[in-house]
């Protein structure tokens, strides 16, 4: 595990709140946080762009994975629509995530509550090599399903 610099803008929205964190020594995931004022109340079936209140500058050649929290998804059924979210290294904008509620029950969002996890990646760009048959392999085309149930 190797560290990354990543710069990171606050806006007026995000005073008081803490900084993306690592829960434990080993997580790869850092909680971001809901910035907002007022409670949010997520009724089953519903969605809601929650702001984090922050913008981060990524060095090139790295992505931000905007992912679910599982503790969210596994007790209250709340997960996030795109995922996982890719945050590219020249955007400067606010991260926000979409939440949804998927669960039986209203799910209230509260200011600073932990609202997904963000991991940073390294990417690499394809460099696409057009050819007229692919080298074959014991799976082929063989899709979904074709090892069993």
């Amino acid at each position: 595990m190797s560290d990354c610099p990543i710069q990171v803008q606050t806006f007026e929205h995000y005073q008081g709140l803490s900084l993306p964190a690592y829960q434990t020594e080993q997580a790869a995931g850092a909680d971001l946080l809901a910035a907002i004022d007022t409670n949010i109340c997520l009724k089953p079936g519903e969605r809601s762009m929650i702001p984090t209140g922050i913008a981060i500058a990524l060095p090139l050649g790295f992505e931000a994975q905007v992912r679910p929290r599982s503790g969210l998804a596994t007790k209250f059924g709340v997960t996030l629509l795109n995922s996982p979210g890719t945050i590219d290294a020249d955007y400067r904008g606010e991260i926000k995530v979409i939440m949804i509620n998927l669960g039986t029950e209203d799910f209230v969002i509260s200011r600073g509550m932990r609202v997904a996890q963000m991991i940073i990646a390294q990417v690499s760009r394809a460099v696409w090599q057009p050819v007229v048959e692919l080298p074959s392999t014991e799976r082929s085309s063989g899709g979904f399903g074709h090892t069993g149930v």
